[in-house]
């Protein structure tokens, strides 16, 4: 046991190593100007001279500035739609008995085969058909739901002992008061675990936004990076790239180092036991 310690530690390291090295070397290629890049013909593992440079030719080339705010944006309407979606949603299946109640939630979850790309296809077609290409309108409606969302929320509520919903319908709760002032409270690190997760999806959303958006008024950061390497700085100006992505990447990893011990609640959570 005490062999078997630090070789799994050792493992861990390098591998930690490896997942966390494009990282550093995408940081550390943002802090080195253009001119000491062109002229390294083997990489260094440090930058000698940092500069901020790369940074300002960033915001500076496109209005990446504008983008921030339309990706926050989308990303705040539709995580909080979705949201209010999901929790009714997953309440319905999880405690309100209605007549076909298992048959629909069994052709909801086969929605889940459906291939992707079909489904944006189809929202492709019924967003154009609607006139709703550049604006948000057509960025948000197809992403305020989720069928996997639902499923994990309601075998998230199915765990609450039945006991305790008895127990508020003798005393007169509404269903509506049940779920915000018992459901929402105890399964509250699996909110803020789908939260974190949308919020994540959405930053990062790209093929979509690509698809309905060709009004540069309406681009998110994915947009930008890459009108950034067809219109910016060029796509030989790697340092500016790289500060471009970097600058993007910092909300998320701020957003994971507070909420890490939320994240790791919701997912190792194993339920409540009556």
């Amino acid at each position: 046991m005490k062999i078997k310690k630090p070789i799994i530690y050792f493992l861990l390291t390098i591998w930690a190593i490896i997942v966390l090295f494009p990282f550093y070397w995408m940081v550390l290629t943002s802090f080195k100007s253009y001119a000491s890049y062109a002229g390294e013909r083997i990489p260094r593992f440090i930058a000698t001279n940092p500069t901020f440079e790369n940074y300002s030719s960033a915001f500076m080339s496109v209005p990446l500035a504008n983008y921030f705010s339309n990706t926050l944006i989308f990303t705040v309407v539709t995580t909080g739609l979705m949201v209010a979606i999901i929790i009714f949603a997953a309440y319905a299946f999880a405690r309100i008995n209605f007549k076909g109640r298992n048959l629909m939630f069994v052709a909801i979850l086969a929605l889940m085969m459906i291939p992707n790309e079909l489904v944006v296809i189809t929202n492709f077609v019924t967003i154009t058909d609607l006139n709703l290409r550049n604006s948000f309108t057509g960025l948000i409606l197809p992403s305020v739901t989720s069928v996997f969302y639902i499923y994990l929320l309601k075998e998230n509520f199915e765990q609450v002992p039945d006991e305790l919903y008895y127990a508020a319908k003798v005393d007169g709760t509404s269903d509506l008061k049940y779920l915000f002032k018992v459901m929402v409270p105890i399964c509250r690190p699996t909110i803020i675990t789908v939260i974190i997760l949308k919020v994540i999806e959405c930053w990062n959303s790209y093929v979509w936004p690509r698809l309905i958006t060709d009004d540069p008024k309406y681009f998110l950061v994915s947009n930008g990076i890459q009108e950034i390497r067809e219109n910016g700085f060029g796509r030989d100006n790697i340092p500016a790239m790289m500060a471009a992505v970097v600058a993007v990447s910092v909300p998320l990893i701020v957003l994971f180092l507070i909420f890490r011990k939320k994240i790791m609640a919701g997912v190792s959570r194993e339920g409540i036991k009556g």
